[in-house]
C-alpha cells in the first residue's frame, strides 16, 4: 500500500532511524516525525505506531498498533487509544516483574479494551554481553530473538488467533521499550502479510526514533537488565543499538531453525494453511 501523503517518506525515516544510539536526536528532528504516520500520538506512551502505515507495509491501516509501555498512559491517551484509534484489545508481552513495577492502567478495561497477558513458557534469559561483542552484535541478537520467538509462542498464538477471528477489532501489542519483543511480533505479522525484507527492517529500525524521548531511561533499564557494570562494558553498545544486520541475522536463524516464519507458525503454533491464508487476508484487507 502507498503511504499517506502526510506520512514521512521511507528515506527520511531511515536516515533518522540509523542515528547512533550514543548520539542524541534533537527534538527538532524527531518531533515532526513522531507526530506523523506511521507514528501515532497517544499521550503517556512512546514508540507508538500503526504497522499498516509504515512505508511499503501491506498491512491495512488502523488494525495493528505497537508501542512501548502503557503504565504512564493519561486520560487523554486512554481516550485516543479506545476512541480515536478504536483499539479493542491490548497484548502485553512483559514479564511478571516488569508488570509489577509498571502495571497497565486498569481503567483500560472500563473503556472496553480487553487486556491480555499470557505467561511465557519460561523466564527470559539475561543477555550475555559477550555474545554481542563481535561485529555489530549480530550473533547475540540472533540468539536473543530466537529465544524470544520460542519463549513467547503462546502470546504469538493468541495474537494470530485474534487476527484470524476478530478482524474487525484493532489491537495493540507492547512490551517495555516496544522494540525487541514487540519488534519480533511486528516482523512476524509483516512477513505473514507479504512485506518485503526492506519494509520489515524499516519497521524494526523505527524504534530508534520512537524511543528517543525516553532514551536515557531505556539505557538505564538495559544496564539493569543485563547486569552490566556500565554502559562502556564490551557488548553493551551493540546490544542497545538497532541495526539492519541484526534483524537479518535473526531472520536467517528463523529460516535455518524453522524453515521461515510461516513454517514456524504452522509447525510450532498449530495453524493450518487455511488459517495462515485467512490471517494474511485479514491483515491486508478489511
Amino acid at each position: 500500500m502507498a503511504a499517506d501523503a502526510s506520512s514521512s517518506s521511507s528515506p527520511t525515516l531511515l536516515a533518522l532511524a540509523i542515528t547512533d544510539v550514543a548520539q542524541e536526536i534533537p527534538r527538532s528532528a524527531y518531533g515532526p516525525v513522531l507526530s506523523a504516520p506511521p507514528f501515532v500520538y497517544v499521550d503517556g506512551t512512546f514508540n507508538t505506531r500503526d504497522v499498516g502505515r509504515v512505508p511499503g507495509s501491506p498491512v491495512r491501516p488502523n488494525f495493528v498498533y505497537r508501542s512501548g509501555a502503557l503504565a504512564r498512559l493519561t486520560d487523554a491517551g486512554r481516550a485516543a487509544l479506545s476512541g480515536t484509534l478504536g483499539v479493542r484489545r491490548v497484548f502485553d508481552l512483559r514479564s511478571p516483574e516488569e508488570r509489577a513495577l509498571a502495571p497497565n492502567p486498569p481503567a483500560l478495561e472500563a473503556d472496553g479494551v480487553q487486556h491480555t497477558w499470557i505467561p511465557s513458557t519460561r523466564p527470559d534469559s539475561t543477555p550475555d554481553l559477550s555474545r554481542f561483542v563481535d561485529g555489530g552484535g549480530e550473533l547475540g541478537y540472533r540468539e536473543m530473538y530466537l529465544e524470544v520467538i520460542d519463549v513467547y509462542r503462546d502470546s504469538w498464538r493468541a495474537i494470530l488467533e485474534h487476527v484470524r477471528d476478530r478482524p474487525q477489532d484493532p489491537f495493540l501489542v507492547h512490551c517495555t521499550a516496544g522494540r525487541d519483543r514487540t519488534g519480533v511480533l511486528s516482523g512476524l505479522l509483516l512477513t505473514l502479510a507479504g512485506a518485503s525484507h526492506e519494509t520489515v527492517v524499516l519497521d524494526y529500525l523505527l524504534s530508534r526514533i520512537g524511543t528517543e524521548p525516553v532514551r536515557p531511561m531505556l539505557l538505564q533499564f538495559a544496564v539493569a537488565g543485563t547486569r552490566a557494570e556500565s554502559q562502556e562494558q564490551p557488548g553493551f553498545y551493540n546490544l542497545v543499538s538497532l541495526r539492519a544486520s541484526s534483524w537479518s541475522a535473526f531472520a536467517d536463524g528463523v529460516q535455518k531453525e524453522y524453515g521461515g516464519f510461516e513454517q514456524f507458525v504452522a509447525d510450532h503454533l498449530g495453524f493450518t494453511k487455511d488459517d495462515v491464508a485467512k490471517i494474511r487476508a485479514n491483515l491486508t484487507s478489511s
